[in-house]
């Protein structure tokens, strides 16, 4: 497929482009929320008198007047329905109001009167209350055991065990978490709500509110980021909804910067132990990687942390285990990779320590315990091309000329050293519907209920049903974004396109014959729940290679990355420009964490201290100075008819580590807590 620009593009630069909260709509009232100031208690109760008086409030909201709801999975969606206070910045009231501002000043002026209790927020291994959890997420055992790991470990030649932190992380979209929502006068709920699927949002929405899934409409076209945190709905739509209903008008609300610490979601903080056993060739004899994460009272979220070693590396003795602790905190939820960012962290830290203490090189060591299959599973892989990528990956960085020396090479107050990690991230692909339609004109219009939430998606569909139609992608539109439209998957798991994709495809494969007959217009649908239940069972997974070189000042600590290198084998490129787009987004974010994300807890009040983007670090342009990313040619027909394997996430996993692999080595410390700040490098050196 020839390489094409974003189609929206356009629409994005010049403002055409609608986001949630920008749809022009008559009698629209604001709504602001009111948020918990104790860290967990009860509400005693709801002071509104002050609120109503000022001119223009049209409704308060809270737990002693607001309508019953429906429960769902997701207690976070509860809201109003309960005196209790689980965490600091919850939210407990909401004001309408004829203005942003006017909402905005009522909600300060709201008082809630509490029987606070002291918050238990802090994460660590002698905790009470640490329990396993029956599965993590999505579906996957929480332990999983082969062999005799404690006993290989113990009689290794070569041993690690070492202990990895990394501390909460929170997404931060550039659209914030908005919802414009709208009742009809037949009890009809249209929300116009930034997600990351709309099919998904509507049955929840109406399961909420007790309504037919044809009663709801969720419209989201365009989407400014999410990385996981918009893949299932946040309090953000209940609260405009139901602020919609008692107004009895449409509602915008629109999360501030500071409330999306508190009701979005985040990365959990982990803390692994990762013990590695090897013979005196470095070839792995045990594995045991142990992770303890966090989750709230209110709902269980468990990340996969540990997952990604069940498919790594070959090692007859093996364990991996999941232990989580509920805590009074924000529910913490998907972030970019999740599980495989944080626990190929730990993982691949762990490798360049082995390779280290065995006297071996780190891309050496990797080739050596390279499976021929699925290590736990067992399963065949599709695919499989690390070593590939490792070696290109090399070739490309310039490797051979690395001195293998810990703090070998100075220049002035620079050490400079070279690092590199291991990436992966399963090829998922889900059921989905599409219709594919031959206009009058001889133009085509592809109709799904995905989204695109600034990944390209839009563009990739409109190529892949272009090739399968045969046409020039100038003669396909492609209508997403609406919950209408034939149901779709999340845009998720880096499964999107594979799972979308197959769907157009089949829409656009029925459709061909009709074409013959000259009849127009004509239309065909698909629905590829059967084709994808009857698949093949293999282990399916892309994989990649993460170089980076630093240089760290020994009299500040400060840590730069000159250069970057990111390698991987994804199957086929649907598009070149979007895809290189995102496998260096996801290598950025990869250097904030290894650098300067951190989501620092107040432990005696329960809340975020870093509540907005002058606290909570991201890297700017000065941070990234040459960064890259190439993929190898990688022929899978075992995927989907496109042979595509997702590139949204695989781009942020093992950067992180590679960047600590390249701190070791440029001054002989290891620093095991994420990020490694400049107080932390000086502590150090």
């Amino acid at each position: 497929m020839r390489p094409l620009e974003r189609i929206e593009g356009r629409e994005k630069v010049t403002g055409r482009a609608r986001y949630a909260v920008e749809y022009p709509v008559e009698g629209v009232a604001y709504a602001a929320a009111v948020q918990a100031t104790v860290g967990r208690g009860e509400i005693v109760a709801v002071g509104t008198a002050a609120a109503l008086a000022l001119p223009g409030v049209l409704a308060v909201l809270s737990c002693e007047n607001a309508p019953e709801v429906n429960a769902v999975d997701d207690g976070e969606l509860a809201l109003f329905q309960s005196r209790r206070v689980s965490y600091r910045g919850q939210f407990v009231a909401a004001v309408v109001a004829e203005t942003l501002e006017t909402a905005r000043e009522a909600a300060r002026l709201v008082r809630v009167d509490y029987v606070s209790e002291p918050p238990d927020v802090r994460l660590h291994p002698g905790h009470p209350g640490i329990y396993k959890p029956d599965r993590v997420n999505p579906v996957f055992p929480a332990d999983t055991e082969r062999g005799d790991p404690e006993g290989a470990f113990a009689a290794s030649a070569v041993r690690v065990d070492a202990t990895y932190t990394t501390p909460a992380e929170h997404n931060n979209p550039m659209e914030p978490h908005a919802t414009l929502a709208v009742w009809d006068g037949d009890g009809g709920l249209t929300l116009y709500d930034s997600n990351q699927g709309p099919s998904l949002v509507r049955d929840t929405a109406a399961e909420i509110f007790g309504l037919g899934p044809d009663r709801v409409r969720i419209v989201s076209p365009h989407v400014g980021g999410g990385f996981g945190s918009k893949g299932t709905p946040r309090p953000n739509l209940v609260l405009a909804a139901m602020a919609a209903r008692a107004a009895g008008r449409p509602v915008k609300f629109a999360q501030t910067r500071q409330q999306m610490y508190s009701a979005t979601g985040y990365r959990t903080p982990t803390i692994q132990r990762v013990r590695l056993g090897a013979d005196a060739d470095g070839r792995l004899t045990a594995i045991v990687h142990e992770a303890l994460e966090q989750s709230s009272t209110v709902r269980e979220f468990a990340e996969q942390t540990t997952t990604p070693t069940r498919v790594m590396y070959q090692a007859p003795h093996r364990r991996t285990a999941h232990r989580l602790a509920r805590l009074d905190v924000p529910t913490p939820s998907w972030m970019r990779a999740p599980g495989e960012t944080p626990g190929m962290f730990a993982l691949e830290s762990a490798m360049d320590e082995l390779a280290v203490a065995a006297g071996i090189d780190p891309i050496e060591l990797r080739i050596r315990n390279e499976p021929d299959a699925a290590p736990e599973s067992g399963l065949a892989f599709s695919s499989r091309n690390l070593v590939t990528c490792l070696r290109q990956g090399a070739d490309r960085f310039g490797w051979a000329g690395r001195d293998p020396a810990p703090a070998a090479r100075r220049e002035g107050r620079k050490l400079i050293g070279m690092g590199v990690a291991s990436a992966t991230y399963p090829a998922y692909r889900l059921p989905n519907r599409a219709t594919a339609r031959a206009e009058v004109d001889g133009t085509f219009t592809v109709r799904i209920a995905a989204v695109d939430i600034g990944t390209g998606a839009r563009t990739a569909l409109t190529l892949i049903a272009a090739e399968a139609l045969k046409a020039e992608p100038e003669r396909v539109t492609v209508e997403l974004g609406d919950s209408d439209l034939p149901r779709a998957s999340v845009a998720g798991g880096s499964g999107g396109t594979a799972g979308w994709g197959t769907a157009v495809v089949r829409a656009c494969e029925a459709l061909l014959p009709m074409l013959e007959e000259d009849r127009r217009p004509v239309e065909a649908s698909a629905d590829t729940t059967a084709e994808i239940e009857a698949q093949e069972e293999l282990a399916r997974h892309a994989f990649g290679a993460q170089f980076a070189e630093v240089e760290v000042d020994v009299d500040t600590g400060e840590i730069r990355v000159p250069r970057m290198l990111g390698v991987f084998a994804v199957g086929r490129v649907i598009n070149a420009v979007t895809a290189r787009s995102q496998f260096i987004g996801g290598m950025t974010m990869g250097l904030g964490m290894a650098l300067m994300e951190e989501s620092v807890m107040d432990e005696e009040f329960g809340d975020y201290l870093t509540r907005d983007l002058a606290q909570y670090h991201l890297p700017a342009c000065a941070d990234v100075r040459d960064i890259d990313a190439f993929w190898v040619d990688e022929h899978d027909p075992h995927l989907n008819p496109m042979g595509s394997k997702g590139i949204g996430e695989i781009g942020i996993v093992g950067a992180a580590a590679a960047v600590a692999n390249a701190v070791h080595h440029a001054t002989g410390l290891r620093i095991r807590d994420l990020p490694i700040t400049p107080a932390r490098m000086l502590t150090a050196l």
